[in-house]
């Protein structure tokens, strides 16, 4: 620990030789994807101290975003000063760092990132990010989380996740939530909301309303406020979900049992039966990547489990074949966006428990105990889980990250469920 703390403060003096960050030969490297480190570890990032009217806050979400992404391993100690000369390589080397974070606020607006290859002693990569917006408004943290979502990509090839939100019920009525579980706030409009989906533009949501005269699916554009029911028919219509293309919405409808319906959003053509369930439940469906099949939830055996059919409904096939849990229940299932898994909802001595399933190989694999713990939702990098857990006590949204186990606590307060996570936003929303 004394040699830790010696070598910080060897960094924190030393940063004072340092060359300028916009050095003109550096810039014209371009951007190179991928740093070299070694495969199945997470490469250390120090992220240097910067200055200026809102440094803190940028360094603060820049590296709570990167910790929170779960591949890279965040040093950033809380004292020191912005470099202002060349970096002593070998030093941060030392401190465990494959790669050196540079930041620094624009002129009128902005930050321009420097990322350093340790080992190559150079500039990896340069930029600058306009950010167009209010200094700690929403729209400004969502424009950083982007930048940090890039900074991860330089890194490790696969951008971030931290430009995204989650939406989910409470008390009710829809909610949304960053990523890094900062802003939580009511989404506009909608007086009474469960089961949300985001179109894959985020500009969209779908959900179920429910009225006075049973249960319609809703779409509602987050941009001009605009909201329509899709859904047709007297008795049951929920757990709506977007073809990867957003032309198309599936959703469960039914009287005596229900079935997934397929409707064109642009109109013009009727709801295309997609399954046939001879008065069962079949419900909550979820699209491959590329839009091809759909998994679902039935009680076509006499219990919830979950199936995969093509898109048209030909093909049904079980899935959860394996018997894994002491109960036949599973359902809520959630195709990771690379196609490999699904995530899934399964009923374990009497309480649900989120585990995957290998598409490859049917493998099922099992991620939380403690509690109850359903409705699993991926994020954008096939890597994390939004789901929702009794174990603080209440039911809240907690975020997995499915190749460590490491868990944090996404919303707080009163009790939160039913979490959907959005796309990544180019910009902000």
């Amino acid at each position: 620990m004394t040699t830790l703390r010696s070598l910080l403060a060897a960094v924190a003096v030393l940063s004072a030789l340092t060359s300028p960050l916009d050095a003109d030969a550096q810039e014209q490297q371009g951007v190179r994807i991928g740093l070299t480190y070694t495969a199945g570890t997470r490469p250390g990032l120090y992220v240097l101290p910067m200055a200026g009217a809102y440094a803190d806050s940028i360094r603060a979400i820049l590296t709570r975003d990167l910790d929170f992404g779960d591949r890279i391993s965040v040093i950033a100690p809380d004292s020191g000063v912005a470099p202002t000369g060349s970096l002593n390589y070998r030093l941060y080397g030392a401190l465990g760092a494959a790669a050196v974070l540079q930041a620094s606020e624009q002129v009128g607006g902005g930050v321009k990132i420097v990322l350093h290859e340790v080992g190559a002693a150079r500039v990896m990569n340069t930029r600058e990010f306009p950010v167009d917006a209010e200094p700690l408004s929403i729209e400004w943290r969502m424009a950083l989380h982007a930048v940090s979502d890039e900074i991860e990509r330089w890194i490790t090839g696969v951008a971030g996740i931290a430009s995204t939100r989650v939406l989910y019920n409470r008390n009710g009525t829809l909610w949304q939530v960053d990523s890094d579980g900062a802003n939580p706030r009511p989404v506009p409009g909608v007086g009474s909301g469960i089961q949300p989906a985001w179109h894959p533009s985020g500009r969209s949501i779908a959900y179920t309303e429910l009225a006075d005269d049973g249960t319609h699916v809703v779409v509602r554009d987050l941009v001009n406020g605009t909201a329509r029911r899709v859904s047709f028919g007297e008795g049951t219509n929920i757990t709506p979900t977007f073809s990867p293309d957003g032309k198309t919405l599936v959703f469960s409808s039914g009287i005596d049992g229900t079935d997934l319906w397929a409707v064109p959003l642009a109109g013009g053509e009727g709801p295309v039966r997609v399954t046939v369930g001879r008065g069962t439940e079949n419900l909550s469906p979820s699209f491959s990547p590329d839009g091809r099949r759909i998994a679902f939830a039935s009680g076509r055996l006499g219990r919830p489990e979950v199936y995969i059919t093509d898109a048209d409904g030909a093909n049904p096939q079980w899935l959860t074949t394996t018997g894994f849990g002491d109960q036949s229940y599973r359902s809520d299932p959630s195709w990771s966006p690379d196609g490999r898994h699904v995530a899934f909802q399964t009923q374990i001595e009497g309480r649900f428990q989120v585990a995957t399933i290998n598409l490859r190989d049917r493998s099922v694999k099992q991620h939380t105990i403690e509690g109850a713990n359903e409705q699993p939702s991926w994020a954008p990098d096939a890597r994390h889980l939004v789901f929702t857990s009794s174990r603080s006590g209440t039911r809240q949204l907690w975020v997995l990250d499915t190749e460590s186990g490491r868990l944090r606590q996404l919303t707080h307060g009163s009790a939160a469920r039913m979490g959907a996570w959005s796309p990544r936003f180019a910009g902000s929303r």
